[in-house]
């Protein structure tokens, strides 16, 4: 039987409800650390000084980005933020996993995502985000061992989250600039911890497809010459999205 219209218009509504309710908190987390390197994390508008925080949300943490004061826009572009949180909600829906994994998913995602901003604007990665992401992700994927399949799958996301970080970190340390960057390594706790509990085929697919997009978008940015060769691409972006791709392609 055809489950009634009224609760279905019901669950929509609350899941829009939790992305309206969230996406403030994402981008405060966003503009706070969208700072360049040893820089102050940010407080407030960088043209009025107005401050900003959830005590005062709108406009400057909805959709419009706007400081509530002189207008500047703050923060990443209007409505980026609250269209990759839908996304990542839509996502979870669809494809998510059952129980305390799926707890797990939604944890990194709720860091990945400002990750991803903060990333592309200042080319960092910063503790305050990576490493919430990692430690959470693995406390609850050894729930979801002890409450499922016993601790196989969350020792092997352990090694998993290791071994990705070591590799990214030992590329830092090889290589210097031309190498990932710790804040890549830090990020790649969570991201092979959260694959690697699927088997390492998942985690190398997520890398694999982390690289092949890095590689299309430098290819695309160099034809419109928009980089030089010697331009280095923040790489967080590509292995959140790699690792997502590699999770669909797991789940579907």
């Amino acid at each position: 039987m055809a489950e009634p219209a009224a609760p279905k218009a019901a669950a929509r509504g609350a899941r829009l409800l939790a992305v309206l309710a969230l996406a403030p908190t994402l981008r405060l987390a966003v503009i706070r650390h969208a700072v360049p390197p040893g820089a102050a994390t940010r407080t407030g508008c960088d043209a009025c000084g107005a401050p900003i925080g959830l005590a005062r949300p709108w406009p400057a943490l909805g959709p419009a980005a706007r400081c509530g004061r002189c207008g500047t826009r703050v923060g990443p572009p209007p409505g980026t933020v609250e269209l990759a949180l839908a996304a990542a909600v839509g996502a979870l829906v669809l494809l998510g996993p059952p129980g305390v994994v799926l707890a797990a998913t939604a944890w990194w995602l709720g860091w990945a995502i400002p990750l991803v901003f903060v990333d592309a604007a200042v080319r960092r990665l910063p503790d305050r985000l990576t490493l919430p992401a990692a430690a959470g992700t693995w406390l609850l994927l050894g729930l979801a061992g002890v409450a499922g399949p016993g601790p196989e799958p969350w020792v092997r996301a352990t090694a998993a989250g290791t071994a990705l970080a070591l590799f990214f970190a030992t590329t830092t340390l090889l290589l210097g600039r031309r190498g990932f960057g710790l804040g890549d390594a830090k990020l790649a706790l969570g991201v092979g911890a959260l694959l690697g509990w699927y088997g390492w085929a998942a985690l190398v697919a997520g890398l694999v497809f982390a690289l092949l997009l890095a590689g299309l978008v430098g290819v695309a940015l160099l034809a419109a010459r928009r980089v030089g060769w010697r331009n280095h691409l923040p790489f967080g972006p590509f292995l959140v999205l790699g690792t997502l791709a590699a999770l669909a392609a797991l789940l579907t």
